[in-house]
């Protein structure tokens, strides 16, 4: 049944072309919102894949990330914590700094929300290299909780990101094998 779903939800994902640059396939969440039934099967899907976890809160990557985290902790009856990037967030905040294919970036939490010892699910829209999910891992750990996993909406597996996020515990409602237009 959850194949059949994970086709389904497939052909409602948005292919981009050569976004944000060439040569480049972007999958594009925001397709989804256009098809409330779709999302609601898919959040009830990451719901039943989350409690398996039992995280006590769930922290979530800016900004598509936050469309699937907060009202999946909704679901949960667990917290909710923003992960934004520099300078997004008030008053004393915890940052990591990490390397992307194009550079360098920095991510930030409110160090005081993160409950010392919680189990956190992490989710985020794509998982693709796995270089964000990792950083957010690690300073979501470095504020005294544990990974309890990580889920995204869309799995990039040729990317590798299962391999750098080896760590832990990592699920997707949806997996693309590649790139090749002919597949999608």
């Amino acid at each position: 049944m959850e194949q059949m779903k994970s086709q389904e939800w497939k052909a409602v994902i948005r292919k981009v072309p050569d976004f944000p640059k060439p040569g480049i396939l972007y999958f594009d969440i925001t397709s989804i919102f256009l098809k409330p039934d779709v999302y609601k099967e898919m959040l009830d899907a990451f719901c039943e894949k989350a409690k398996v976890y039992r995280p006590d809160f769930i922290a979530s990557v800016e900004a598509r990330g936050f469309l699937f985290g907060a009202p999946l902790a909704l679901m949960l009856g667990i917290p909710f914590i923003p992960i934004r990037k520099k300078n997004k967030l008030p008053g004393k905040v915890r940052e990591k700094s990490f390397s992307l294919e194009y550079g360098k970036d920095i991510v930030a939490i409110h160090e005081e929300d993160v409950p010392h010892g919680g189990r956190c699910l992490l989710v985020d829209d794509l998982a693709a290299t796995g270089g964000t999910l990792n950083a957010c891992c690690e300073m979501i750990e470095e504020c005294g909780a544990e990974i309890a996993a990580v889920g995204c909406v869309i799995g990039l597996p040729f990317l590798s990101f299962r391999e750098v996020l080896k760590r832990y515990p990592v699920f997707t409602l949806v997996d693309f094998q590649s790139e090749n237009r002919e597949e999608l």
